[in-house]
């Protein structure tokens, strides 16, 4: 055995014994969670990431779409209270309330019947994603199948992102989506319909953590992967498709802003604070007037490469002449409203 303290065998030997807490550090090899019931006024909560695999008992980080309640008495002084679980009837009432907002917002709930596919088909079957790119092609009237694929791409990004961000705006719940319980179903035109099975849902007790948690459940769960499989088949920058996932978040944003004006403090709020986090970076969620939000993306989508194509309100490459008067006009119109 070797003496070097360094050496994670030398370590071994010098185990915490009893109920103290390990004091390696958590990344070592051999750690071991705080043993002590989760009362104990020393308790230390296992600092590793709540997915690892050796993941101890104790708190989630708050907001973590598996974070249960903090196990410490309430007047612990490291107590932190956690999202609440809710019923699915509440979960389902609320989606069905933002679906009205338009088809974006909207999210069938319950199981999945004839017709529905399951969103892992997109990200597993070889042919199911180029078939689809190859469609919206077609629709599209284009033969350039990264223009095709990034406006699919935007639009997914549309579909996942609006219900979600509707329901923590409008009635203060986190829904965790899943690629394994979400389905789509084809369509020749409109948005592309989505069902869900098995939904679960949080409370929300602090706004100020909101944003990880949806970005774990919407980029790192679902859109980080897609673009993965979207970039096996198309030779696309994905500098592109994290751009069209910033524009789709901010048009759930500024759609909540104008069809819900009393909820367009909050969503603003969220979609900064999901702007900058990660991949989304780099764009500008600009309100040159109250509750009018304004985003300026990084770079452009290709639409305008598209038969009658134009630039998007938010492209990069509008003139910045047109987007001065865009905003002026936004202030304006929250002037003549009463």
């Amino acid at each position: 055995m070797t003496d070097d303290p360094a050496d994670p065998a030398a370590e071994s030997d010098n185990l915490p014994t009893g109920r103290e807490p390990d004091p390696r550090p958590a990344h070592h090899p051999g750690y071991k969670p705080d043993p002590r019931p989760a009362h104990h006024p020393g308790y230390k909560p296992d600092p590793r990431p709540a997915r690892h695999p050796e993941h101890g008992p104790g708190p989630r980080p708050t907001g973590h779409p598996e974070h249960g309640p903090d196990p410490r008495p309430t007047g612990h002084p490291g107590h932190e209270p956690g999202p609440r679980p809710v019923g699915s009837r509440l979960v389902e009432d609320a989606l069905a309330d933002v679906s009205e907002i338009n088809a974006y917002f909207e999210l069938e709930t319950g199981p999945a019947g004839p017709g529905w596919r399951p969103l892992t088909g997109l990200l597993t079957d070889a042919g199911a994603l180029p078939d689809m790119i190859s469609e919206v092609a077609g629709r599209l009237g284009t033969t350039e199948t990264r223009v095709a694929a990034s406006i699919l791409f935007q639009g997914l990004a549309a579909r996942l992102w609006s219900p979600v961000v509707g329901v923590a705006v409008a009635h203060g719940l986190l829904v965790g989506l899943s690629s394994a319980h979400v389905f789509w179903r084809p369509v020749s035109t409109g948005p592309l319909p989505l069902r869900a099975a098995g939904l679960t849902g949080w409370e929300i007790t602090d706004p100020g953590r909101v944003a990880g948690p949806l970005y774990r459940s919407v980029v790192t769960e679902l859109l980080e992967p897609l673009a993965r499989v979207v970039q096996e088949v198309v030779k696309i920058a994905p500098g592109l498709l994290w751009d069209n996932a910033a524009s789709a978040l901010a048009g759930a944003v500024g759609t909540i802003a104008r069809q819900r004006p009393e909820l367009a403090g909050r969503a603003i709020t969220l979609g900064r604070e999901l702007l900058s986090r990660g991949v989304l970076k780099g764009g500008e969620l600009a309100e040159p007037a109250p509750g009018r939000p304004f985003f300026v993306r990084r770079g452009c989508c290709l639409y305008y490469r598209l038969p009658g194509g134009g630039k998007c309100g938010d492209c990069a490459l509008i003139d910045p002449r047109i987007r001065h008067e865009q905003w002026a006009q936004a202030v304006r119109d929250a002037r003549e409203t009463p």
